[in-house]
Order: structure tokens, then sequence, then C-alpha cells
């Protein structure tokens, strides 16, 4: 029979003091205490466009001085700022960050890696991008291995770990752009408006135009405009569709859906902006 291996247990008096993180505490504390443990640089790491129907994802990874605090005050996940507060908080971090790095994966990759795959591999290489490995890394919602470097998934990250809200500003600015640049090219899609996600009004314009080289054929309603069927739709509160939403149901669990690219079948909701800015709120 195989033995277990004794563990040694330290005396308390030798054990290193336990590090306790509150929610309530702010958004700096997480990153804080990483700090006065020697785990940093931190990174935060998050996405855009990850529920979109067309135009490239988005990844980017930063790492805020520890003393920006009070220069980067009120900032949380980008899609509860509005439009100007986004680009100002945006104009800030890229000025002031320790470090940053922007990932833009076309449609095509998303369409032969599957969403989440592209998604896991675009942090990855947001995070090698840094100019020096991070101490640690934290990523918003779901955990993420092969950083080379510890990692933790903070729930709502965005919300409550500053980096991670910092990174969440950098890829929506930087895909939103993208987006209003592609419907000057596109017109008839209307992507400065919705950037992509597959509201109702995004729907009726691909079953009527069919879908460009900018859209992801891995979703349902791309291949099915493409094949001359009229997509199902659901109209959420007169045709809005609420982007937060569509990140929540992913990150719940859509299975096997995540790997073979999202579905959209009328039954999830699955993200919006308005406006035709550089940044939109939601």
């Amino acid at each position: 029979m195989r033995r277990r291996p004794v563990r040694t247990v330290l005396p308390p008096e030798l054990r290193p003091a336990r590090a306790v993180v509150r929610r309530s505490a702010g958004s700096w504390t997480l990153q804080s205490t990483l700090h006065r443990h020697g785990l940093s640089p931190v990174a935060g790491v998050d996405e855009a466009g990850r529920g979109a129907c067309a135009g490239p994802l988005v990844v980017a990874a930063c790492v805020l001085r520890p003393g920006d605090a009070k220069r980067l005050e009120g900032l949380t996940d980008s899609k509860l700022l509005t439009a100007a507060a986004r680009e100002e908080y945006y104009s800030v971090i890229r000025r002031r960050a320790e470090d940053l790095s922007i990932v833009v994966i076309p449609p095509e990759e998303v369409d032969r890696r599957g969403v989440h795959a592209a998604n896991v591999e675009g942090m990855r290489r947001a995070v090698a991008g840094l100019s020096r490995p991070p101490g640690y890394v934290l990523t918003d919602g779901f955990a993420v291995r092969g950083f080379g470097t510890p990692a933790l998934a903070v729930p709502k990250g965005d919300r409550v770990a500053a980096c991670v809200a910092a990174a969440s500003v950098l890829a929506k600015v930087t895909r939103d752009r993208i987006m209003v640049a592609l419907d000057a090219e596109y017109p008839q899609y209307g992507f400065a408006e919705h950037k992509g996600y597959c509201t109702p009004v995004h729907d009726e314009a691909l079953y009527a135009h069919g879908p460009s080289r900018v859209h992801r054929y891995s979703f349902v309603n791309v291949r099915a405009a493409r094949d001359g069927v009229r997509p199902p739709s659901r109209l959420l509160d007169g045709g809005a569709v609420d982007e937060e939403s569509m990140d929540d149901t992913i990150e719940a669990g859509l299975g096997e859906d995540l790997d073979g690219g999202l579905v959209h079948n009328g039954a999830l909701a699955v993200g919006t902006s308005e406006g035709s800015g550089g940044g939109v709120a939601p």
C-alpha cells in the first residue's frame, strides 16, 4: 500500500501572514495586496467583442502604476461608462500605464479557433506582449492557464480590479474605433451603431445584403444569412440588447458552444452599442 507523504506544518510564528482582500475595499486593493506580497507588477486582462458576429476580437493587458488611483478615480467596467468617459480614461491609461499590450484577432481566426479558444489565446498573446513578464495576472471571470506566471480569475474583475477595468477600456475603445472605421467601408450594416453585435437591425441587414468579409461565419445567424435564410431574432426592450448580459451568459458556461463558435439563436442576449462615435454607451 502506497503511503502518502507527510506534510510539514510550520509553527504559527513562521507562517506568512494571510492576505485578506474584501470586495468593498475598492478596485485597487487586490493589486496593492499582491504588490505588498512581492507579486508585482500585476497585469489585468480583458477583451471586447466576444459576443459580436462581425469584426475582430480585441484583447488587452494592462499594468497600472500603484500611485495612479486618484488619476483614474471612477474607473470601472467599460460597458458601464459613457462614450466620453471611456475615451477620457483611454487617453489617461495610454499615457500613464506602466505597461500595456493590445491584440486584435481578425474574424477569420475567431472562426478557425472558435471564439473561446481565440479569446484565451489572445489573452496569452497580450500578456506575452508586455515589455516585461508580470508577477501576477488577473483575468475577468474565468481562469486562463499558460501565462507562465501565477494568475487568478476574478468574478466581475472589470468592476473590482482597476487593472482589469483598464484592460477592458483599452480593448473596447480600440474595437469600437475599428468598427466605426468598418462602417465607412460597409455602411449597409450599421457597424457604427451596433458595433457588430447581433441586434435585430444587424440581423435584418445581414438578411438583406448577405454577410461581408468581416463577419464571423462560425455564427449561426451569419451562416443563415449566407444561405438566404432569415435568422430568428428576439426583441429585447424594443430592440436593444445588453452586451453585459452576453458576457455573463458566456462566463456562466455555454459548454461546447464556446469551442465551436457562439450560437446566436434568438434566445441569447448578444450585445449592442449605440451611437456613432469612437466609443459608445451600452
